[in-house]
C-alpha cells in the first residue's frame, strides 16, 4: 500500500473487490473496445466495404490485452484520452487501425461505456440488496412473536414485537428494491449520434442512406446486449438519466440509515445489538464499551450518498445546449463514489444483520416497566362494562398514574400502578387479577399474524424468484 499519496476510503475501507473492478480501468477500456468492435461489425454488415472480416477479427483478438503504457504517453501528447486509446489500439490491430472509431465522437465510447458501468453496478447493487431483505426476512420471521416496547417520538407505546418492527425496515429496502428494478429496466445506451447528435457522419459514410443509418443504434444495442438506444439526445445522453440512477442508491442508503439508526437506539437501550467480535475493543479509553461502530459507519457513508445525488442532479440542471464538457470531472467522481459507498453500506447491513444479537430478558423487563400504563385502558373498560362509569374510572385512572409515574421519575422506585388500582374500591380488582392482565402477547394487535402474510405474500416469494443471487455474506474491513 502507497503511504505517501492519497488513496480514496471507498476503495481501501468500504466497498467490495467486485464493486471496484466494475469502476475500474480495465472494465472501462476493454468495454470502449468492446464498442469499438460492435461499431465495426454494423459499419459492415451495413455494407461499410471498407471493413473486412480480417480486420473485425484483429481487433477482437486484443480486445482484452491493452497497451496502457503507449496510451499514457500519446496523451501525454494530444491530451485526449479516447484519440490515445484508438492510438494504442491501432498499434496492436495496424491492419485495423485505419477503421477503429469510423464515424464515432468520443462520447460513444465514453457515455455507452458509463451506461454499461451504471448497469454492472445496479446488478451488484440489486444482489446484495436482495440478500439485505432476506437476512432480514429470516430475522422477522424468527422474533415475529417477541413482545417488546414501541415507540412514538421515542416515547413507550403500544408494544408490537421485534420481528415487525423489522418488517419495517424490509418494507423500505423493497420500496428502493421496485425504483432499481424500474429504472435498471429502463436504461439504454447513447448509440452512436455524432458531434451534436444528428448523425451527420454516418449520413456522409452511407452517402445519404436513412433506412440504412436508422438500422445502426438498433444494432449496436443488441450486440452490447440492451433493448434500444435513447432515441434523441445532443453529443451525450442526458444527464438525467444519471440522476435518475443515483436517486435509487440515496434512497438504499436512506432505508440503510433509518435502520442502522434503530439499531444504535436499541443498542443504547441494550435491548438489540449489533456483532461484537471477542477482541474487538469499544473504545481506546473506556474499556467496557461496546460501541454501534458498524451501524454508525451505515449511517456515514448513507449520509454521503444522499449528499452525493446533488451532484448528477445540478450537472444535469446546468448543460448547455447539446454538450458542454463541465460534467466530465463531476461525474466521474460523484457516480462511482455513490456506487462505492453504496456497496460498502449493503455489505455493512448484511453483516450487521446476519450478527443481531436480541437481548429479550432486557426488552421483557422494559416492556412490563410500561405494560401496567397500557393496561389501564383494557382495565377500564372491564370495570365500566360491569358498570362502572367510565369517565369517573378515566379521570381516577389518570390520577393513579401520575403518581405511579412521579414514583418512577423522581424517586427511582418501581412502577406501582397496579398495587395503586388494587387499593382504589372504584376498581374493585385484586392484585392477582391484575397481574392475570400482564401478558405482554395480548397486546401486539395483529403484529405476528402481519409478520407472517407480509413474508408469505410479498418477501418469500421475491426471494425464491431471485434465489440464485441470495447467499453473499457482509465483509467489514477495518
Amino acid at each position: 500500500m502507497a503511504t505517501d499519496i492519497y488513496q480514496s476510503p471507498l476503495s481501501e475501507r468500504y466497498a467490495s473487490k467486485e464493486m471496484q473492478f466494475v469502476f475500474s480501468p480495465d472494465m472501462k477500456f476493454r468495454t470502449w473496445r468492446k464498442l469499438w468492435i460492435a461499431l465495426a461489425e454494423t459499419e459492415k454488415e451495413l455494407g461499410l466495404a471498407r471493413i473486412t472480416d480480417e480486420m473485425i477479427e484483429e481487433l477482437k483478438a486484443h480486445q482484452d490485452d491493452i497497451n496502457y503504457d503507449v496510451a499514457k504517453e500519446q496523451e501525454k501528447k494530444v491530451r485526449h484520452d479516447v484519440m490515445s486509446h484508438v492510438f494504442a489500439y491501432g498499434q496492436q490491430c495496424p491492419k485495423a487501425a485505419g477503421i477503429i472509431h469510423l464515424g464515432a465522437t468520443s462520447c460513444y465510447v465514453g457515455d455507452n461505456t458509463d451506461i454499461i458501468v451504471m448497469r454492472e453496478g445496479l446488478r451488484l447493487v440489486r444482489k446484495k440488496l436482495l440478500c439485505v431483505i432476506d437476512e432480514l426476512a429470516r430475522f422477522a420471521d424468527e422474533y415475529k412473536a417477541l413482545p417488546t416496547l414501541a415507540f412514538t417520538h421515542f416515547q413507550p407505546a403500544q408494544p408490537t414485537t421485534v420481528g415487525k418492527r423489522a418488517t419495517l425496515w424490509i418494507n423500505e429496502f423493497m420500496m428502493d428494491l421496485e425504483d432499481l428494478d424500474h429504472i435498471l429496466s429502463g436504461l439504454k445506451l447513447l448509440g452512436s449520434k455524432g458531434t451534436t447528435g444528428t448523425q451527420a457522419s454516418f449520413k456522409e459514410l452511407f452517402n445519404g442512406d436513412d433506412e440504412t443509418i436508422d438500422r445502426i443504434d438498433p444494432m449496436i444495442a443488441e450486440k452490447m446486449g440492451f433493448n434500444g438506444c435513447y432515441p434523441v439526445s445532443g453529443q451525450t445522453y442526458s444527464r438525467k438519466v444519471d440522476t435518475r440512477v443515483c436517486n435509487i442508491l440515496a434512497g438504499i442508503a436512506a432505508s440503510a440509515h433509518k435502520m442502522s439508526n434503530d439499531i444504535r437506539l436499541l443498542q443504547h437501550l441494550k435491548e438489540v445489538e449489533e456483532p461484537f467480535e471477542k477482541s474487538q475493543i469499544g473504545s481506546s479509553a473506556m474499556a467496557y464499551k461496546r460501541n454501534p461502530m458498524r451501524s454508525e459507519r451505515i449511517a456515514s457513508l448513507s449520509r454521503y450518498v444522499i449528499i452525493d445525488a446533488l451532484n448528477p442532479a445540478i450537472t444535469s440542471a446546468t448543460q448547455w445546449f447539446e454538450r458542454t464538457l463541465d460534467d466530465s470531472a463531476n461525474k466521474r467522481i460523484s457516480i462511482a463514489e455513490a456506487f462505492l459507498a453504496t456497496d460498502g453500506i449493503l455489505e455493512l447491513c448484511m453483516n450487521v444483520v446476519d450478527g443481531l444479537v436480541v437481548n429479550d430478558k432486557v426488552i421483557a423487563r422494559h416492556l412490563m416497566s410500561e405494560l401496567p400504563f397500557m393496561a389501564t385502558e383494557n382495565i377500564m373498560m372491564d370495570v365500566a362494562k360491569g358498570g362502572g362509569n367510565r369517565q369517573e374510572l378515566h379521570e381516577e385512572i389518570r390520577q393513579l398514574s401520575m403518581q405511579a409515574g412521579a414514583r418512577v421519575k423522581k424517586e427511582g422506585l418501581e412502577n406501582n400502578l397496579l398495587d395503586l388500582i388494587a387499593e382504589d374500591p372504584k376498581f374493585g380488582m385484586s392484585r392477582e387479577e391484575l397481574e392475570a392482565r400482564m401478558v405482554p402477547a395480548d397486546y401486539v394487535g395483529r403484529a405476528p399474524r402481519q409478520v407472517e402474510v407480509y413474508l408469505r405474500d410479498f418477501v418469500k416469494p421475491l426471494l425464491e424468484e431471485n434465489k440464485d443471487s441470495l447467499g453473499a455474506k457482509g465483509e467489514v474491513n477495518v
